[in-house]
This record gives structure tokens, C-alpha cells and sequence, in this order.
């Protein structure tokens, strides 16, 4: 089987999952992973699905998306990767404050710079409200409560406040 990122951006509008999705499913294409949002009336989804079908024949179906040049499709290739179980600990990491420049690079760093993997970011602009939320990784080893520490310092300095905890288990 082939696996294949799938990325769609463009101008919102209802209807593009629906239509995507079918296209995949028409192909004999399986979602695994996905991630959709809508961005300031701009919509962003990145696709991972596994099918028999070829890079160019599932560019070719999806080509009457794009007629209308609202939409920018594009498919690649990827190497199957193996899941491993994480080890360590997830946490999440919130962010609220004034906008500023360097929020995301300052405090992405800091994770980064402890052996932490952001999973999940997500930034929202509400006014003059910035909110990031973070879903981070820690192996083992990192101490959550330092990381936490050095998160809260950086986020003085950028004048945020931040707020670093474990991650709850969902419940399904």
C-alpha cells in the first residue's frame, strides 16, 4: 500500500471535507491521520491516507477542487513510518496575553531546547487577546517541573502569563 499526505488550502467555504473525503474513499484511500481548521476564512487540512492508487491519479481526481482557483491541492508521497508507544509524559501548555512578536518562537524554543515535542499547536487572535494552546511531549527523564519554571520566566519576559500541566486522559 502507498501512503500519501494530502494538504488543501484555500478559501473557506461548506463542503470541502465532504468533498475531499469522498474523492479519498472513491480512490479505495483510507484516512488514518487528519487535521482540519479554518483560519481568518482561510481552511487548511492535511490529510495521511494509505491506498493503492499512484501520487498522480489521486492528484488527477482532486484537480476539479482547484478549478475554481480558490484552492491549492497538493499530494505527496510519504515513507510508512512505525508507531511507537511514546514514553514519557504529555502535557499542555496555555498561553494568554497581549500580541506580541516571538510568543510561539520563544516558548517553542524552550520546550525544544528541554527535549520536549510539540504535537498539537494551536494560536487564535481574539482582539488584542493572544491564546496559544500546546499539546507537548516529554521523555523521560525531563523534569516537567523545571520545564514548567523556565515556561513561566519566558513568559514574563514576552509579559503572558502560562500555564503548564499534565494532560488529562480522555475518556471515550
Amino acid at each position: 500500500m502507498n501512503e500519501y499526505a494530502v494538504t488543501v488550502i484555500g478559501h473557506d467555504r461548506p463542503g470541502i471535507i465532504a468533498d475531499v473525503a469522498e474523492i479519498l474513499a472513491r480512490l479505495g484511500l483510507n484516512l488514518t491521520d487528519s487535521t482540519m481548521t479554518r483560519l481568518r476564512g482561510h481552511f487548511a487540512m492535511t490529510l495521511v491516507c494509505i491506498g493503492p492508487p499512484s501520487a498522480e491519479e489521486i492528484e488527477e481526481a482532486l484537480e476539479p477542487l482547484t478549478a475554481e482557483r480558490t484552492l491549492l491541492v497538493t499530494v505527496r508521497r510519504v515513507a510508512e513510518e512505525p508507531i511507537h508507544e511514546t514514553t514519557g509524559t504529555h502535557h499542555v501548555l496555555t498561553v494568554h496575553g497581549a500580541d506580541r512578536l516571538g510568543i510561539v518562537a520563544t516558548l517553542s524554543r524552550t520546550i525544544a531546547e528541554s527535549g520536549g515535542n510539540i504535537t498539537d499547536l494551536t494560536t487564535r487572535l481574539a482582539g488584542t487577546l493572544y491564546v496559544v494552546v500546546a499539546e507537548v511531549d516529554l521523555p523521560e527523564g525531563v523534569d516537567a517541573d523545571a520545564l514548567g519554571a523556565s515556561l513561566s520566566v519566558a513568559a514574563q519576559r514576552l509579559g503572558v502569563e502560562a500555564t503548564f500541566r499534565p494532560a488529562e486522559a480522555d475518556v471515550l
